[in-house]
């Protein structure tokens, strides 16, 4: 039983893919005191806010952070709620942190908390074990900074061990005294009321390191957490939603559960380019050679002085092969353009994304199901795109991988997005779920 009054949990996402382990979940991508009032009032135990601040600067994530929680203070005062608030970002250690953390804790007015850090993602392969963080490839646990995702132009790192990595990112605010480990072994051998009282003894302002290698460790550390009576704020992966909201594991969707309008093709879109996507793009457009094929060349869109036309002829173009019955895959082109300065790769990103959305917002006839790639795309193309203001996340197509139901207020009103995030699968993943839904 839990030993206190909590009535909703409140996820902050920075990117749309956090989704990825719960199922029958609210997803706002509006926070106005209005919606967020109405959750409480509907008792919502757990509802995801998308910020997709990983898409902004960090002084515009700051802003933004600061103004959420402004609104969830205002909205859980007027309604008399308790709440929790988890910052959710990125399993493989990329992100606006501290920034985001300390937005939260100034803007809730969140005295001296306790921080846990908890960025375990099974369902991704990612595990930490001795304070370091793992990422899977193939059969291999590699530390993360000696990934890819550690080379990442704006949120690159240099450590795996989690305590070294937060005094990386947070430079001179935490010192080493601050930060302290939950390991696996007082985990997997400590009572729940022993880990209780560990975790009571934490002195405030700690930074907790939580370890994890299964969904059994973050279960044992939320049972003890929800009795415990410190104030937490978490910064968290996906994996950590689901145990603390104590969600039961769904089976995958099936095909009936995804496919809308029968007689059209589908439309993917990729625009992730982290390595893990192009092997997935590459292998579909090898294995699928039907499938009609759009590249948007990322040059060619950044000397465009005007991209109306350019995006109104792609629109139709793809109208057409939909309409037909025939799936299509509208993908960036895979050479990055790289810019001197975070503000002008932003500014990159941002032209590309437009043209994206706008190509979306222009198609006429509704795809039998939609699939965006990566989460800064899958964002853009949610709110911009298709002009989402509340989602449901129905569960996954495959491991990690979220589907939403869209509202009654979008371009194809209950329509489903398949969320897949840019660094999650196998090669052969995107293929595999065209193949489920096309068979």
């Amino acid at each position: 039983s839990k030993s206190r009054k909590l009535d909703t949990i409140i996820v902050l996402d920075d990117d749309p893919t956090g989704t990825q382990t719960v199922h029958g979940v609210p997803v706002l991508t509006d926070w106005t005191p209005k919606v967020l009032v109405k959750e409480f009032e509907n008792k919502t135990p757990l509802f995801y806010i998308l910020t997709n601040s990983r898409s902004l600067t960090e002084q515009e994530s700051v802003k933004l952070t600061l103004e959420i929680g402004l609104q969830i203070k205002i909205a859980a005062q007027k309604t008399n709620t308790s709440y929790w608030v988890i910052s959710r970002s990125d399993s493989t250690l990329r992100g606006h942190y501290p920034a985001e953390i300390e937005a939260l804790q100034e803007s809730l007015d969140l005295q001296d908390p306790i921080q846990f850090f908890i960025p375990a993602f099974f369902e991704g392969g990612r595990y930490t074990i001795n304070d370091v963080h793992y990422v899977e490839q193939g059969d291999q646990m590699v530390p993360a900074a000696q990934t890819i995702y550690a080379k990442d132009h704006v949120f690159g790192y240099q450590a795996s061990n989690l305590v070294d990595w937060i005094l990386e990112k947070a430079a001179d605010k935490v010192t080493k005294a601050q930060i302290t480990s939950i390991d696996l072994s007082t985990l997997r051998s400590s009572s729940i009321e022993d880990l209780t009282a560990r975790i009571n003894t934490l002195t405030p302002n700690t930074i907790c390191i939580v370890n994890a290698a299964a969904y059994e460790d973050l279960h044992v550390f939320s049972a003890a957490i929800l009795r415990a009576e410190i104030r937490p704020i978490f910064r968290t992966a996906a994996s950590f939603v689901a145990s603390i909201a104590g969600l039961e594991p769904k089976p995958l969707l099936a095909k009936k559960d995804l496919i809308q309008v029968q007689q059209n093709g589908g439309l993917l879109i990729v625009g992730s380019y982290v390595d893990t996507t192009t092997r997935q793009l590459q292998y579909l457009l090898k294995s699928h050679p039907k499938l009609s094929q759009i590249e948007l060349d990322i040059p060619e869109i950044l000397q465009l002085e005007k991209t109306g036309t350019f995006t109104a002829a792609i629109a139709q173009q793809i109208d057409q092969t939909i309409r037909s019955g025939h799936s299509t895959v509208l993908y960036t082109s895979r050479n990055l353009v790289s810019a001197d300065t975070d503000l002008k790769k932003q500014n990159i990103g941002k032209k590309v994304s437009k043209v994206v959305t706008d190509i979306i917002s222009q198609i006429q006839v509704q795809p039998s199901f939609l699939l965006t790639k990566g989460g800064i795309t899958s964002s853009d193309i949610a709110t911009k795109g298709l002009g989402i203001k509340r989602a449901v996340v129905l569960g996954q197509v495959i491991k990690g991988v979220p589907v939403w139901k869209l509202g009654a207020e979008t371009k194809f009103p209950n329509s489903i997005q398949i969320i897949f995030p840019g660094n999650v699968g196998q090669d052969t993943s995107l293929a595999d779920i065209v193949n489920k839904l096309s068979v």
